[in-house]
């Protein structure tokens, strides 16, 4: 059902100045930003041959990447996404084997404009997976 790693998600607590850092120390290619008010961040994307690495910051009060930040105050690794071909199919067969979804589990636009879902991570050894449509 997995195709790919579609990007590594990291919660950091200053968008610009992570933005900066990475440019700065690797050079990266780095997206517009983006503000996801119904996930409650702003994000960009570093683009790299092989994947991609987002950068997730808070936006507004009751963001979910505020509350990982509360925790992680310098930021860290927030969560995986991989890409599938049918995204309804994937939210059947992880209910179906009683994996928890987040949120009322129908897929909601994305980063990239396409349907997407999060497992919460105690279906995963403690991993926070999103899966998105390809």
């Amino acid at each position: 059902m997995l195709e790919k790693v579609n990007h590594i998600a990291i919660a950091v607590p200053n968008l610009s100045e992570s933005i900066s850092n990475y440019k700065n120390n690797f050079n990266c290619v780095i997206s517009k930003i983006i503000k996801l008010p119904i996930h409650g961040v702003t994000t960009a994307f570093i683009n790299l041959p092989n994947t991609n690495i987002e950068l997730l910051e808070p936006l507004g009060y009751n963001s979910p990447i505020k509350k990982f930040l509360d925790k992680h105050k310098n930021g860290g690794i927030h969560h995986i996404c991989y890409e599938v071909k049918d995204i309804d199919e994937a939210v059947k067969r992880l209910l179906k084997n009683k994996c928890k979804i987040l949120g009322d589990g129908i897929p909601r636009e994305g980063a990239h404009g396409k349907p997407v879902i999060f497992i919460h991570p105690a279906s995963f050894n403690g991993t926070l997976i999103e899966l998105e449509q390809i």
